[in-house]
């Protein structure tokens, strides 16, 4: 298996050079982990782009740098990171932006993030956002949820659940 993962990394897959990322940062090499993320980056994975905000947040193999995290954050975001679109909404907050935030919070329940809709669920508690809004938001969600449902799925969480009693 490896040696066909191996082969994959070698003709560029951006999927199977995240995946070595993945392998390496577990293994608590960051230095590794990050050359692979940045790879497979620059060839457009989202998931990459934000596990190298992360590695800028945290310092993790490399110095910590706030405009990069951003960048990759960003990056990640626009090719359709759900977490990387609710932390933006955070950064957004926390900045003031209420209303940019709320614009991140609402991509990211289109896109079935669930953390987005628990922010957007205090904005409107706060009188940040209408009624009309949150109901919207909701709705989104639910859609993006039920557009992951399927037969195989369900019968893959399920024997998944067997296996953990």
């Amino acid at each position: 298996a490896l040696k066909n993962h191996m082969k994959r990394v070698e003709a560029n897959d951006p999927v199977a050079m995240c995946q070595m990322g993945w392998k390496f940062f577990i293994d608590g090499d960051y230095k590794r982990s990050f050359l692979y993320w940045t790879k497979a980056a620059r060839l457009g994975n989202a998931e990459s782009h934000y596990q190298l905000s992360r590695l800028y947040r945290e310092g993790e193999g490399v110095e910590k740098d706030g405009k990069k995290e951003l960048r990759h954050l960003e990056e990640a975001a626009i090719n359709g990171h759900p977490f990387a679109r609710n932390n933006l909404g955070v950064i957004e907050e926390r900045k003031g932006g209420i209303d940019r935030a709320v614009k991140h919070w609402m991509i990211g329940a289109k896109l079935g993030e669930n953390q987005s809709v628990v922010a957007l669920k205090g904005c409107f508690a706060a009188g940040f956002i209408s009624k009309d809004v949150f109901a919207e938001a909701l709705r989104a969600y639910q859609a993006a949820i039920d557009a992951t449902k399927s037969p195989q799925r369900e019968k893959g969480a399920a024997a998944l659940q067997k296996t953990r009693q």
